[in-house]
């Protein structure tokens, strides 16, 4: 008898390949509403002709661009092309490399332009129109426009009729963030939204779910007993979730005053990431389970007043300093910014989740711009070993162990733990032991939407955010948005850094440091 042979990387990677990929989405019309603005470009045609790519779009979806400003089918699907090959060019890449020839040409035909006011009804007539002449009656209506639209093209879309399924044919409208401002905001778009659709028709995104990652957290604790068995109180510490970027607000200075970023990162990427790693076994995978666990989590987060909210938070903002060896100026220089704002471009938080699994666990949060490293990962720390018994080497105090799931830059996970160091005395090494995705897996060009895109296109809502879930995460950010505007000070730190002093003594206070940006 033989062994059976080692899965390494190479091997792993072909059985990858040679799997059954997803079915091709069903047919449907696509209108991307704020079709001139920055995310249609960016990420979401990219999304497509990587979907395209793939073989998982109908040859008969359609994609329809939706916006005031004057274009032609042809204007419209040049200004695209032309900046996909200049962002191509701006990375080092070929421009004729961008873009495959035949897969843009195939793409570029199914792409037309609708010029359309989105207050006015007659746009909403034109969107029934092509319908109409589609080869499908499902459509689905991406709202990528400014938030102040939202609910205004929802009630129009009901209004004309466009919201109204039939059994053979589906109506669904994706909704971007920032999903609401604040709890009251949020809980009136949802009722704008649910007065004319049902949830189920709802696709509230969040790109950070359509990172493989961040879905690999339900398969990896819920497929691995030896996960799960160790996912509680008694063993786990706390846990850290860290969304740290390297770039400024860049050009958004005028929506980055208006928001700041616990409004732009905590109530739905953070919070996302929190209710993956924090949530109860669902019944099943299917959606109505999953988000019923996710909503239960965030609903659990623990109120605070007014005087915990602000000892157990931190804000911060830029100031000048150095990136890459070469200086950059600090947020109140930035275009669109007051010159004397108070706006946080990072924040830390300290929360609990009360409920029986994770009683007296600290859940710290940090999210923030201009920082030493871009990386998001989820930092679970164990409780420490006991060390009495290397009381007599030279081992006074033993690090804790880590999990570490890396989100972003290098998909992976990894676990920190000890290991004796070859010679005569007994000396402790840190060991990191984990996999990365790209050597297991062949990793193809992603934007993060194509999972969502395609998700939206199937009907599938289990990485989309229901309405309780929404309003619970907001819920929870509420009594640090009230307590900052009665007190506390945002606390400069120089672009480049880790962030503000304030973000360490959050966790030095309990004894705790922050896992550090790699």
């Amino acid at each position: 008898m033989t062994d059976s042979p080692a899965v390494t990387p190479s091997t792993a990677a072909q059985e990858r390949r040679s799997c059954t990929k997803a079915p091709t989405a069903p047919p449907a019309t696509l209108f991307l509403f704020g079709a001139n603005g920055d995310l249609v470009k960016r990420l979401l045609i990219p999304s497509l002709y990587n979907l395209l790519r793939d073989g998982l779009l109908d040859d008969r979806t359609q994609i329809i661009g939706v916006d005031h400003n004057p274009n032609s089918d042809e204007g419209f699907a040049d200004r695209l092309e032309a900046f996909i090959r200049d962002q191509a060019e701006a990375k080092g890449k070929s421009r004729d490399e961008a873009l495959d020839a035949d897969l843009w040409g195939q793409l570029r035909g199914r792409i037309r332009y609708l010029q359309g006011d989105f207050l006015e009804d007659a746009t909403y007539q034109a969107v029934g129109e092509r319908i109409a002449q589609a080869d499908t009656d499902n459509a689905v209506f991406y709202l990528a426009t400014a938030a102040r639209f939202f609910g205004d093209v929802a009630e129009r879309l009901g209004k004309a009729g466009l919201l109204e399924e039939r059994e053979d044919a589906y109506r669904r409208l994706v909704v971007e963030k920032p999903f609401g401002a604040d709890l009251a905001s949020a809980q009136a778009l949802n009722q704008r939204l649910l007065a004319n659709m049902e949830e189920k028709q709802i696709y509230r995104i969040d790109h950070y779910l359509g990172k493989e990652t961040v879905q690999n957290i339900l398969v990896s604790r819920f497929s691995n007993a030896l996960f799960e068995s160790f996912w509680n109180n008694h063993y786990i510490d706390h846990v850290q979730i860290t969304a740290a970027e390297t770039v400024g607000v860049e050009s958004r200075g005028d929506f980055y005053e208006k928001t700041g970023t616990l409004r732009d990162m905590v109530p739905n990427h953070l919070f996302q990431l929190l209710a993956m790693v924090a949530m109860e076994p669902p019944a099943s995978f299917n959606a109505t389970s999953v988000r019923d666990e996710k909503a239960k989590v965030v609903g659990a987060i623990r109120p605070q007043t007014t005087e915990e909210a602000l000892a157990n938070s931190v804000r911060g903002q830029y100031a000048a300093g150095t990136m890459n060896d070469k200086p950059v100026k600090g947020y109140r220089e930035e275009e669109r910014v007051d010159p004397e704002s108070q706006t946080e471009t990072y924040v830390a938080l300290k929360l609990f989740v009360d409920n029986w699994r994770w009683a007296g666990v600290p859940f710290y949060l940090r999210t923030g711009k201009r920082l030493t490293a871009r990386d998001t990962e989820i930092a679970i720390c164990f409780k420490h070993a006991p060390y009495a018994q290397f009381r007599d080497t030279k081992i006074d105090r033993m690090r804790p162990n880590y999990l570490i799931i890396q989100i972003q830059p290098d998909e992976g996970m990894w676990f920190d733990f000890h290991a004796k160091r070859p010679g005569p005395l007994v000396e402790l090494e840190n060991i990191r032991m984990g996999f990365a995705y790209s050597d297991f897996f062949e990793m193809q060009p992603s934007t993060g939407y194509e999972t969502l895109i395609y998700d939206s296109l199937i009907g599938d809502q289990t990485l989309f955010q229901r309405a309780d879930n929404i309003e619970n995460g907001w819920r929870a950010v509420q009594p640090f948005l009230d307590a900052w505007q009665q007190g506390g000070a945002v606390e400069s730190y120089a672009a480049g850094s880790a962030g503000p002093a304030g973000a360490d003594e959050l966790l030095q206070k309990d004894g705790r440091s922050w896992h550090p940006l790699t």
